[in-house]
C-alpha cells in the first residue's frame, strides 16, 4: 500500500476504486495527483484479482481541470515542497497518464460524479467507459484563462465532431451530460440515483467475460488505434490467431456449442 496524498485507492472484490481526493481544489489535477494516479493504475493493472478500475472524484466535482497554481509563466510545472510524507519518485506527467489509461489492458470506468473540465475531461475521455450524472457539465474553459487544452484536444478530436470541438475550445463552452453522451465523450448519462447501479451493471458484464481475452482485446485496440488501415488489419489478424490459441477461446467456443455458461480460466 502506497502513502498517497491526493488520491485514495480501495479494493472490493474484483473492483478497484480510485478517488481523486482533493476536494478543496475541486480535485484539480496537479503534478502530484497525476504522478500518484500513474502509480495506482500501474499497480492495479498488475494485480490479478482486480478486473475493473473505477475512477471518480471526491465531493461534488469529478475534476475542475489542471491545478494552475503549479504553472509558471513559462508553462513549466513546478512542484512545491511536499506536505507530510515525501512525494513518490516522478513516474511521468499528464501525457503519460493519458497514454497509460488509453493503453491499460484492464477496463477503466470514469464515474463522473460532477463537472469534468479541462484536463479532467481528458481523463474521462481516456477511460474505456464513462458514466456521468445528467446535471454534470463538460468542457474546455482554458481559453478564458489565456490557455488552450492542447493535450486534451488530441483525445477529444478522436470522438467529437470537428466544428463542435472547435466551438467548445475557442469559446470555452461547456456542454451537459446528455450532449456529452451524443458527442461520444460519455458512454451513458444518468440520473443521480442511477450512477452506481449503471456502473455495477457494466462491471457485472465485464467480469463475466474471460479476463485474458479482455486483456488481449484491449491491447489490440490500443495497438491499432493510430495505425494505417491495411497495416492494422494484418496486425489484428495475427492477434486474433493468438486469441484462438488460448484455453479460454477453446472453452468459450465449446460452451457456445453446448449451450452452457463458460468457465474461464484466464489462460
Amino acid at each position: 500500500m502506497r502513502a498517497y496524498q491526493r488520491i485514495r485507492v480501495e479494493r472490493t472484490g474484483s473492483r478497484a476504486l480510485v478517488t481523486l481526493a482533493y476536494p478543496k481544489r475541486r480535485n484539480a489535477l496537479s503534478p502530484q495527483m497525476t504522478n500518484e494516479l500513474l502509480y495506482a493504475i500501474e499497480d492495479l493493472r498488475l494485480e490479478e484479482a482486480v478486473r475493473v478500475i473505477v475512477i471518480t472524484g471526491e465531493g461534488k466535482t469529478f475534476s475542475a481541470g489542471g491545478d494552475l497554481s503549479y504553472l509558471t509563466a513559462s508553462g513549466e510545472s513546478v512542484r512545491p515542497p511536499p506536505v507530510g510524507e515525501p512525494d513518490l519518485p516522478t513516474r511521468g506527467d499528464y501525457i503519460d497518464l493519458l497514454l497509460t489509461l488509453l493503453r491499460c489492458d484492464k477496463p477503466t470506468i470514469a464515474r463522473v460524479n460532477g463537472h469534468a473540465l479541462g484536463t479532467g475531461l481528458g481523463l474521462v475521455a481516456a477511460c474505456t467507459f464513462a458514466v456521468g450524472l445528467k446535471d454534470a457539465q463538460f468542457g474546455t474553459p482554458e481559453i478564458n484563462a489565456g490557455l488552450f487544452p492542447m493535450m486534451t484536444m488530441a483525445l477529444l478530436a478522436r470522438v467529437v465532431p470537428r466544428k463542435r470541438l472547435l466551438e467548445m475550445m475557442l469559446l470555452g463552452e461547456k456542454v451537459d451530460a446528455i450532449e456529452a453522451e451524443h458527442l461520444g465523450i460519455l458512454t451513458r448519462s444518468v440520473e443521480p440515483g442511477e450512477l452506481d447501479e449503471t456502473i455495477r451493471e457494466i462491471e457485472t458484464q465485464l467480469t463475466s467475460k474471460s479476463p485474458l481475452v479482455l486483456k488481449l482485446g484491449l491491447r489490440a485496440f490500443a495497438a491499432q488505434e493510430d495505425v494505417e488501415l491495411e497495416q492494422a488489419l494484418k496486425m489484428l489478424r495475427e492477434r486474433f490467431t493468438n486469441v484462438l490459441e488460448t484455453e479460454d477461446a477453446h472453452e468459450g467456443l465449446a460452451a457456445f456449442l453446448e449451450k452452457r455458461a463458460p468457465v474461464w480460466r484466464g489462460r
